[in-house]
């Protein structure tokens, strides 16, 4: 076992970990920036990476770095069980029924194209009806733009209503009996809401329909299990979840994905080829052709067991508390308007000061240390709902501080001062 992970899981067995001995792990927080200390407040566009993934990623390239599958040298059957390994963590993570229903992508957007392209591509046509919501990021909305033009099908969003949740009795009464697949986001990187999925799954079945979950914004932060949730498809992102970029995941049930034909063509995603025919591999490797990025997945995993380390629970009741703070504070405000008020919510807060711009915001901001987003965050279908054309956003993980929350308070208020 790593050392870092058994030093951890001693912590959380003494109680909990301490602040300081969380962000020592995180060695990017003890940066300063224009001599100020770092406050990391962009979580929701990608998390930062505990020394433990770093390390695990440094020691597989310096010591067992190979191509996977097909080598039979010792260090290619390192690679392979490495790349396997963070799979079956990854399977373990989320609920899946087995490493085969676990198809490795390059993140969330990768394992949305993927469903719109193999499943969409076979089963959706003129007719059909693909159910968004209002809240979705451009990830889930453009790939099934893309395969309309092809496939002659029709888009519909839910509405999102004034507090940023969603209304299942009016999904339930304007329910389009053409719908074939709902795709939403398990939780918004605009709003924070937390959507409930599991509901939602349970109303597309019961009209026959199947559910897409973008996972990207939950994973990260609560314990997330398919088979109760009963998800047909979920795509995941590791950046988002303490992991390297460049890697993510598609859940999918294995009877889908047994059906669905390959994405793409080329190494590892066949059993036989002949210029007459091709035969494909077994699940997941039907839908993973070319070399894979086995560093990330190594990553990944590292990142996984990190968590796992502190707990995911310790993770929730951490990010909750934050939550409250980070609402207390901000709310307070005069002249801030905050979006998004569900009960049900994830730490992301997305704010406009008055009548400054958001990119005047986050450029007072950064020159004070602290790291916020700007803009659509790719969803100006929910810019247009909310009637802005852009916000600011903060996004917290269990690695931010009570203090870093007060500095955020403390430079908006000297923005507003600034731009007064």
């Amino acid at each position: 076992m790593d050392m870092g992970v058994a030093a951890a899981r001693v912590r959380r067995a003494a109680g909990g970990p301490s602040e300081a001995e969380v962000r020592a792990d995180f060695p990017i927080l003890s940066r300063e920036l224009g001599g100020r200390p770092l406050a990391y407040l962009d979580n929701a566009a990608t998390s930062q990476k505990p020394r433990q993934v770093l390390e695990a990623m440094r020691r597989f390239y310096e010591r067992s770095n190979a191509n996977v599958h097909r080598a039979i040298h010792a260090l290619g059957e390192e690679a392979t069980a490495a790349y396997e390994e963070a799979r079956g963590k990854l399977r373990r993570f989320i609920g899946a029924a087995s490493d085969g229903e676990i198809v490795f992508t390059r993140g969330t957007t990768e394992s949305i194209n993927l469903v719109a392209s193999s499943w969409g591509g076979e089963r959706l046509g003129p007719g059909d009806v693909v159910l968004l919501t209002e809240m979705e990021h451009h990830s889930d909305i453009v790939p099934w733009q893309l395969l309309r033009a092809r496939r002659g099908f029709r888009l519909a969003a839910a509405r999102v209503e004034d507090d940023g949740t969603l209304d299942l009795d009016s999904i339930r009464r304007n329910w389009d009996p053409g719908t074939k697949l709902v795709a939403v986001a398990h939780a918004s990187n605009v709003l924070g809401t937390v959507n409930d999925v599991k509901a939602l799954a349970a109303l597309a079945h019961e009209r026959g329909a199947l559910i897409l979950v973008d996972a990207a914004q939950s994973v990260p932060h609560m314990r997330i299990d398919v088979r109760d949730l009963d998800c047909d498809f979920l795509a995941l992102s590791g950046h988002k979840a303490y992991g390297p970029m460049g890697i993510g995941a598609l859940y999918g049930k294995e009877a889908l994905l047994e059906a669905m034909p390959p994405w793409m063509g080329g190494g590892d995603m066949i059993r036989s080829v002949s210029f007459e025919e091709s035969a494909w591999n077994d699940l997941p490797w039907k839908f993973e052709a070319g070399t894979p990025n086995v560093g990330g997945a190594v990553g990944l995993g590292a990142a996984l067991d990190y968590a796992d380390s502190l707990g995911l629970d310790w993770i929730a009741e951490r990010e909750l508390a934050l939550s409250a703070y980070a609402l207390a504070r901000l709310g307070a405000m005069e002249g801030l308007a905050l979006y998004g008020t569900a009960p049900d919510r994830c730490p992301v807060f997305s704010f406009n000061l008055g009548a400054v711009h958001a990119h005047d915001v986050a450029q007072y901001l950064d020159r004070e240390g602290i790291a916020v987003r700007a803009g659509h965050h790719c969803a100006q279908p929910l810019m247009r709902r909310l009637g802005i054309p852009a916000a600011a956003r903060a996004s917290l993980a269990f690695y931010n501080t009570e203090e870093e929350i007060d500095r955020l308070a403390l430079a908006l208020e000297g923005a507003s001062r600034f731009y007064a």
